[in-house]
């Protein structure tokens, strides 16, 4: 598939990278802290955090900005949408999904979906994650 407009073949266009996501959340820090230590993100050096905004780094670059919504206003997301988080093996999606029970998070167990070990849940900040090997 070619880009609207142009005949070139794709091998002639530079692979674009997606290097930022924002998120509307219910909480930006409480959503920021939970993905520091469940995912590895890390503050974005230089970034000021605030009560209704925070700004998260992951190790491929991506800038990730979690935004308050409305106050009060709960936060809507289509039904299958979701952040998927690709692990390098099963016996890590089950590491991932431990510690998260053992956090007192409601997880289901992995189970074998569309090809991958994987689970679903609805991350703090009220948007779902995927984990999958």
């Amino acid at each position: 598939m070619h880009p609207a407009g142009h005949s070139a073949p794709l091998a002639n266009y530079l692979a674009m990278k997606l290097n930022h996501l924002n998120l509307t959340v219910t909480e930006p820090l409480e959503t920021k802290a939970f993905l520091k230590k469940h995912f590895g993100f890390r503050d974005l050096e230089g970034a000021k955090d605030a009560k209704g905004f925070a700004m998260a780094l992951d190790d491929n670059g991506l800038v990730l900005t979690l935004i308050r919504g409305r106050q009060g206003a709960e936060v809507v997301y289509p039904e299958t949408f979701h952040v998927g988080f690709i692990q390098e093996s099963e016996e890590r999606v089950n590491e991932i999904n431990a510690q998260l029970k053992d956090d007192g998070y409601d997880v289901p167990p992995p189970a074998r979906m569309h090809g991958s070990w994987t689970f679903y849940f609805t991350a703090p900040g009220g948007f779902m994650i995927e984990v999958l090997a």
